[in-house]
């Protein structure tokens, strides 16, 4: 059956809060103190343990054991290797009894060995458990979409009328309200925790599963809280989907302003999967909202050991604390052309041939989104390991266009003419339409035919452009004024960079200058350009780049990336920046994993299993597959995925087509197997030598 809304008109997101204090208001639009300054959203303080979370206090880091929490030894140790790396709060899973007595022994023997880490129950399905924990643990985390609902079974239900949706609410508070007084008593802390893929059937008759629901979901048990004037506790808005998850939090925020509300926010991106690809999704979400001013505890979910995560948390938190310290920001001005509600991309237009052009320059840049990398004359001259860094194929030692191949380069240096191999990499280059962009200063010196030539936008009306350039390219600092973005403009560029000052804030920068160029009446394609220095090590390019460039490509503002860095492997940077696309959800050029972090529910070796999916999958650009290790927070939380892999019993593995079960039961021996024959199947297998062929030929 499929998801239908009920008859009544949907209802607006509100509260039976009383009266709300007029400085609560933000004007129309907004869900964060200032849109052009990170500045903290002010919230209450919330307590878990000994740790204080909330505005007034340090960005909460925290993550989640793995291992199976009857196992009170191997929980203990976990919980202590996370505390050692800077963990502030871990959770634990807790789904029946027996893992509810286990918890209480687990917090006998951390006070006993001098550990006082707040500790956080996870509950799915389990009111009991949850009221058992509450006696021993810190803070309980409970799933509006699943809490009241018993053992589920993820079915699409239809709400006829009101009565019939009122009626389930009532039945929530029923439940739930034992759990809020137990908690309110005992001082226990409380985490409202949405997930995107877990809605209840009430929910998605009735909103889908949008971040209106998971708003209104986490609302509704957040009622019950105020009911009994209990406020110890915070909300978080997850999903695997970065964009999806922005946008929640930002609606959270906007409806809280609107209701006088000051609940702490919980960050995270779950799902994220493992490696680069986990903490650049992450980063892209998380970071998006700590530059905004949202957030007051994160964690960083990957499928790699829990304690692997306080690194990449850790340096996201600093994110957050330097902007806000540091009052990130540009002078006031009004935003337009970004709605927040509304991801859409703003519209840009692609080169286009001329009849003087000398060789085809309308693929420097691609429709989904662009990679441009910085080059040197040494990496020119290398040529073959240069074009394997540059992402091509090589045929008989000519480079040819690959699906991840960098649409365009940047000269850092114009080879001299008596360069031979470099200005014949250069030359092959565009022979395959790569486009090749270089200073216009160094262009008149040393020309380069067909090259586009790189001016300073404040120069761009005064600057003399080489007979060689094809085209020319503006690039833009963040300090412009309206009138000198226009001017730029005039030029008729073909593309623009953003290349912010190293104290020129990129994100609000950029939106002032995105603001601009549409008052400009352009649509002209922008490049994020954003350079590292020595001093930046490499650990954080992934975050730097994820949380700046990222936000805004959420946001639809920018059409590319140019990630530059003085040591970092070529290669390197190349991945990262389609990493970047991809997690932004723009270019798709590699397998997608919505991989979950293991945790005590977890039906088999997660990151095993993972590591060898991916050896056998990870040539299927436009793929999505799911690695999950349970079905608990619904097949919702598969959303974007094309296949799943889901443990459905020790051992056993059921394998999903969307969030449709198709089999059930499989042999975890032979599930990968399986999988691929689904894949196939579908007809979305493509064998990696038919692929490399395909290519060459």
């Amino acid at each position: 059956m499929s998801v239908v809304r009920a008859a009544s008109t949907e209802p607006k997101i509100e509260s039976v809060a009383a009266a709300v204090p007029s400085d609560a208001f933000l004007p129309d639009g907004l869900y964060c103190v200032d849109n052009t300054q990170t500045i903290r959203r002010k919230t209450r303080t919330v307590t878990i343990g000994k740790v204080k979370m909330g505005s007034d206090h340090p960005i909460v880091r925290q993550t989640m054991t793995t291992s199976d929490t009857r196992d009170v030894e191997a929980t203990v140790a976990e919980v202590k290797k996370c505390a050692d790396a800077g963990a502030e709060m871990v959770r634990i899973t807790v789904q029946g009894m027996q893992e509810a007595k286990a918890c209480a022994e687990i917090k006998k023997r951390l006070v006993e060995d001098g550990y006082d880490t707040p500790l956080i129950a996870d509950i799915h399905f389990a009111p009991k458990v949850a009221m058992m924990v509450a006696e021993c643990f810190d803070k309980i985390r409970v799933n509006p979409g699943n809490f009241a609902d018993g053992r589920k079974k993820f079915e699409d239900i239809l709400y006829e009328t009101d009565e019939e949706y009122n009626a389930e609410i009532e039945e929530i508070e029923k439940i739930f309200t034992p759990l809020v007084l137990k908690c309110k008593e005992r001082g226990v802390a409380m985490r409202i925790g949405t997930n995107h893929g877990s809605l209840s059937a009430r929910t998605l008759s009735r909103y889908g599963d949008t971040p209106a629901g998971m708003v209104e979901s986490a609302f509704e048990f957040a009622r019950i809280c105020r009911k009994h004037d209990y406020h110890n506790f915070v909300f978080s808005m997850k999903a695997s989907n970065p964009l999806v998850m922005v946008q929640a939090y930002r609606l959270l925020a906007h409806e809280m302003y609107k209701l006088g509300w000051d609940y702490p926010l919980h960050l995270g991106v779950t799902e994220a999967g493992e490696g680069e690809d986990g903490r650049m999704k992450s980063s892209i979400g998380i970071g998006a909202l700590l530059l905004d001013g949202l957030g007051d505890t994160i964690r960083v979910s990957l499928t790699e050991a829990s304690h692997l995560e306080m690194e990449p948390c850790t340096r996201l938190r600093d994110v957050g604390h330097k902007a806000a310290q540091e009052k990130w920001g540009v002078d006031k001005f009004e935003e337009k052309g970004r709605d927040f509600k509304d991801f859409a991309r703003r519209a840009s237009d692609l080169p286009v041939q001329k009849e003087d052009d000398a060789i085809d320059l309308r693929n420097i840049l691609h429709r989904d989104g662009s990679v441009l990398s910085a080059v040197t004359p040494a990496q020119l001259a290398s040529e073959d390991p240069f074009y394997r860094d540059l992402g091509a194929k090589l045929a008989v030692g000519m480079p040819l266009r690959d699906i991840a191949t960098s649409d365009s380069i940047l000269l850092t240096e114009v080879p001299e003419a008596s360069d031979e191999k470099a200005m014949r990499s250069i030359r092959r280059l565009q022979e395959i339409g790569v486009g090749v962009v270089a200073d216009v200063a160094q262009l008149a010196e040393r020309p380069v035919d067909n090259a586009v030539a790189l001016v300073a936008a404040k120069d761009a009306t005064s600057a003399a452009v080489p007979d060689c350039a094809a085209r020319v390219a503006v690039v833009f600092d963040g300090t412009e004024t309206e009138e000198e973005v226009k001017a730029a403009l005039g030029v008729d560029p073909v593309m623009a960079l953003i290349k912010c000052a190293a104290d020129v804030s990129r994100l609000h920068a950029s939106r002032r200058l995105f603001t601009n160029i549409l008052a400009a009446g352009s649509s002209v394609p922008v490049i994020h350009h954003i350079q590292f220095t020595d001093a930046d090590v490499k650990d954080d390019i992934v975050i730097q780049s994820g949380s700046q460039v990222g936000g805004l490509l959420c946001d639809g503002l920018g059409d590319g990336v140019l990630i530059e860095h003085p040591t970092a492997e070529l290669d390197y940077l190349r991945r990262t920046s389609f990493g970047l696309l991809q997690g932004s959800r723009m270019r798709n050029t590699k397998t997608e994993y919505v991989s979950c972090p293991s945790c005590g529910r977890t039906l088999f070796d997660l990151q095993e299993v993972t590591a060898a999916i991916s050896e056998r999958t990870g040539h299927l650009p436009g793929v999505a597959i799911a690695v999950m290790g349970c079905i608990v927070n619904g097949p919702g939380e598969m959303a974007d995925a094309d296949f799943g892999y889901v443990g459905g019993a020790p051992g056993k593995i059921d394998l999903y087509v969307g969030k449709e079960v198709v089999k059930r039961g499989i042999d975890n021996d032979t599930a990968c197997d399986e999988l691929i024959q689904l894949i196939k199947d579908h007809g979305r297998w493509v064998d990696k030598e038919e692929e490399e062929e395909a290519v060459a030929a």
